[in-house]
């Protein structure tokens, strides 16, 4: 009986449900393990199918294409022909080239040795320089103009262009000749300059001069930063080897070539370890009716400070103290005398400037004095100006601060050309070498104390930047 139930179909069918069930069962049992493995290793698992996927991908991308160096070569000739070299030679040979040189102009030149400088060779251009008036009046003999000439390719003048300044106008002067076929014309134009900014700066190991000239910085550029600090530094005698300074300044050009230096904007000077900073401002609200570019400026440090002082410590740039605020002996007199007031030496015919803003007194000649300039100043000063050479202010003409009201001479007592200079205050005779820094400054007003804080920022900048440079060139 159980023998027949095992071969049996019955039997069969039980036999592969068991199995089937098994299979079941063993599938199961694999689920988990793989589910319970990705949970302990996802990141391998991860990798594993990043693996399998680009695998997959590589023979998915594989070429089907038959291998190139398989494949038959054919060559192919042709000929080609060049394009007529003829008509590119005669358009060269037609082709007309413009040449231009620069030169500054010496108090020596003549038309030839201009032209010759400039490498042209064109009597009838330098017929017509030699006898046109404009060219006359304002090319020879003068020094330091900048001439640009525009030529053709054999050495012939077709433009001429000479550039320089009259005045402090902001305008400049330029002559231009022009050839208009076999003749030539001239004519005297009159443009703006424009204003552009530069940096620089220097270490002294001598002098101001001496380290300006090595940076080339102008010379009038070195004036006015003295003249800035010269309330706080000694320039003939504070200096250490290796003080620094930076400066911000205007170049004024004409026709984009530099014609003559501008004004300071901003200057910083290390002196001894100790550092002073400066920055030009135009204050409207100090100038009733004045805008920006009209209003009086002046020169302020960075934190709002005025340098500016009611009177300039001297009457002149430069110059050397000759003589004090004290007894001597009158070298024409002969005896000796209270002297009341200071000389400067000075060659004839430097400027002389009113030290603050007043109204001309007196300008006439005067006893001992010679040519002398009297200028009335607020709260009873007065400041003389004698032995002048020439005056070029007149009696209640206003002046302001720095302007000039004549030269150094030697008229009236005077054994050479100097300048004596008296500051009085209600009549009495005052040292004016200690005026200056006993003078009350200037403040910016409160108004126009935002506008201020603005460009000391922008001063702040330049400044560093011109610092920078410095360093650079001197490493």
């Amino acid at each position: 009986m159980r023998a027949a139930l095992c071969g049996s179909p019955l039997t069969t069918i039980f036999g592969s449900t068991a199995l089937t069930l098994g299979l079941l069962a063993a599938a199961r049992t694999f689920s988990t393990s793989v589910r319970a493995s990705i949970a302990r290793h996802p990141q391998r698992v991860s990798a594993l199918v990043v693996v399998m996927l680009l695998g997959a991908g590589g023979f998915a991308t594989a070429s089907l294409a038959p291998d190139a160096a398989q494949m038959p070569v054919q060559q192919i000739i042709e000929n080609v022909s060049p394009l007529p070299l003829q008509a590119q030679a005669d358009l060269l040979d037609t082709h007309a080239f413009r040449l231009y040189r620069s030169e500054v102009t010496r108090s020596t030149d003549n038309a030839d040795t201009l032209l010759r400088r400039l490498g042209i060779d064109d009597p009838a251009a330098s017929a017509f320089l030699r006898s046109d008036a404009a060219a006359r009046k304002n090319l020879w003999g003068r020094s330091g103009r900048n001439v640009t000439a525009e030529a053709s390719d054999g050495n012939r003048l077709l433009k001429l262009s000479a550039r320089w300044t009259a005045d402090d106008s902001g305008n400049f002067k330029r002559l231009v000749v022009e050839r208009s076929g076999d003749k030539f014309k001239s004519t005297i134009e009159i443009a703006p300059l424009a204003a552009s900014t530069r940096l620089a700066g220097g270490s002294i190991q001598s002098s101001l001069f001496a380290a300006t000239d090595d940076s080339r910085i102008p010379d009038a550029v070195a004036v006015q930063l003295a003249e800035i600090f010269s309330g706080d530094i000694d320039f003939h005698r504070a200096l250490r080897k290796g003080d620094r300074f930076s400066v911000v300044y205007e170049t004024l050009e004409g026709d984009g070539e530099p014609m003559r230096s501008g004004k300071v904007l901003s200057a910083e000077f290390v002196n001894n370890g100790k550092t002073y900073q400066a920055m030009w401002f135009q204050d409207p609200a100090s100038s009733p009716g004045a805008t920006t570019a009209s209003a009086k400026g002046a020169y302020y440090t960075l934190d709002g400070q005025s340098l500016r002082r009611s009177f300039l410590a001297s009457p002149m740039e430069f110059s050397r103290v000759t003589s004090g605020f004290k007894m001597r002996f009158h070298p024409l007199l002969q005896k000796w005398r209270a002297h009341l007031g200071v000389d400067y030496a000075a060659p004839t015919g430097t400027p002389v400037r009113s030290v603050g803003d007043g109204v001309v007194e007196f300008a006439g000649v005067q006893g001992g004095f010679g040519n002398v300039v009297f200028v009335k100043h607020r709260n009873n000063n007065t400041t003389v100006y004698g032995h002048l050479s020439r005056i070029v202010v007149k009696r209640g003409q206003t002046i302001n601060q720095s302007q000039v009201v004549g030269a150094v001479g030697s008229t009236g007592w005077a054994t050479g050309p100097h300048l004596h200079f008296e500051f009085r205050v209600n009549g009495v005779h005052h040292d004016p070498l200690t005026i200056a820094k006993q003078s009350d400054a200037v403040p910016v007003t409160t108004a126009s104390r935002p506008a201020f804080e603005r460009l000391a920022s922008a001063a702040k900048v330049q400044l560093s930047a011109a610092a920078l440079m410095r360093q650079v060139t001197t490493e």
